[in-house]
């Protein structure tokens, strides 16, 4: 009888050992496959992509001095898996032919979209009656600060902005 259980107490022992070694290796294989499927699948929501992106606008000679010229732009954003579009229009001015100074239609008050208005002689904020002046000041209305500009670059006789996110 006593060789039974010694017999039984080391089948017992071996089948402990390989079901160890089986566990150590299943959890192995789901360390080594599940991580990196984990980090692909969470990392479009915590990797923030560069938004930064020069946009050509056109060429600075079809501008006219003191009046700002209309360019609409379009582009596309993606967030994580969330992808939207930015839409604007920059008015860019010149008053000599060479410098330029692009701003944005969004107004500062309260972000409604704002027009060149030859009539008023400025950019008019319908919104709240906002008006800014050709170089982007405030002449009347709420709102807090100027027109924001954008980060101009003339390159081969193209107005270029940059767009960020």
């Amino acid at each position: 009888m006593s060789a039974l259980r010694t017999s039984h107490g080391d089948e017992l022992g071996r089948r402990k050992f390989l079901s160890g070694i089986i566990g150590m290796v299943a959890g192995a294989v789901a360390v080594v496959v599940g991580l990196p499927a984990i980090g692909y699948l969470i990392s479009p929501g915590v990797k923030r992509q560069s938004q930064e992106k020069r946009l050509i606008l056109g060429p600075v000679a079809g501008l006219t001095p003191g009046i700002p010229t209309g360019f609409p732009f379009s582009r596309k954003i993606k967030d994580g898996w969330v992808e939207s579009a930015q839409t604007g229009v920059a008015y860019a001015v010149t008053h000599d032919g060479q410098n330029v100074k692009v701003f944005s239609n969004v107004c500062t008050h309260l972000s409604c979209r704002v027009t060149w208005d030859p009539d008023k002689g400025g950019f008019f904020c319908p919104c709240h009656d906002g008006l800014f002046g050709v170089d982007g000041e405030i002449l009347a209305g709420p709102p807090p600060r100027p027109l924001d500009q954008f980060q101009t670059k003339i390159e081969n006789g193209q107005i270029q902005i940059l767009l960020e996110a």
